[in-house]
């Protein structure tokens, strides 16, 4: 089984590379991540692997980091999720909106993936919610106790996010800003002060990123 390769950089495609190892080329599947992250034609770079047999068949998918190789191999796991989907899914979606999807059964945020309807993603948060909790597969930006307070929301924070998500904020972005606010003010905020400390929040986060854009 091969488990990673290091050569030069071939030739690309829509989903797939092939790298140069010691003359010897190697189809490679990936994601649009992935591929975005490649070195110009005829550089070294490595790798790692995930090799598929199947129907006598030997696939090789490839990955730059080790968090999308163990999201694709939980992907896989999922009764209609192939290789094609999971890479689908890995390209539309990061490793961070994967995680959080899952921790806030945001099935909306699932289909954005070609391929996936609503009752493969409904499919996906209800199989693999209870899986992530103790693997290295995303929110790297959020805090431990942020991730922690996802799953048991009170009423007010619950009607927080909610006319949060009505004005127009992604499930995910408005149970992060509410979870916040709630650490910042306190298990009796109400629910009017967790939405006006959300809203700051994410105003705060949009601006940041028109910063740095």
């Amino acid at each position: 089984m091969i488990a990673k390769l290091t050569g030069l950089l071939d030739s690309t495609g829509p989903d797939w590379l092939i790298i140069d190892v010691g003359g010897v080329g190697y189809q490679v599947f990936a994601s649009g991540r992935t591929l975005s992250q490649l070195p110009p034609m005829g550089q070294r770079f490595s790798l790692m692997i995930e090799t598929l047999v199947r129907n006598e068949q030997t696939q090789l998918f490839g990955f730059s980091e080790e968090r999308e190789r163990s999201w694709f191999r939980l992907l896989l796991g999922i009764q209609g999720v192939g290789a094609k989907v999971a890479l689908a899914l890995l390209t539309a979606l990061s490793a961070d909106d994967l995680h959080r999807a899952l921790l806030t059964q945001d099935q909306t945020l699932i289909t954005r993936a070609d391929g996936v309807g609503p009752k493969l993603a409904g499919r996906i948060v209800a199989e693999l919610k209870g899986k992530v909790g103790g693997l290295d597969l995303g929110l790297s930006s959020a805090s431990p106790e942020v991730v922690a307070g996802i799953p048991s929301l009170s009423g007010g924070m619950s009607e927080a996010i909610s006319a949060l998500t009505n004005l127009g904020y992604r499930r995910s972005e408005a149970v992060e800003a509410v979870a916040k606010s709630s650490q910042r003010l306190g298990p009796g905020a109400s629910t009017e002060a967790l939405i006006r400390q959300g809203l700051n929040l994410l105003s705060q986060s949009l601006a940041s990123g028109a910063s740095h854009g």
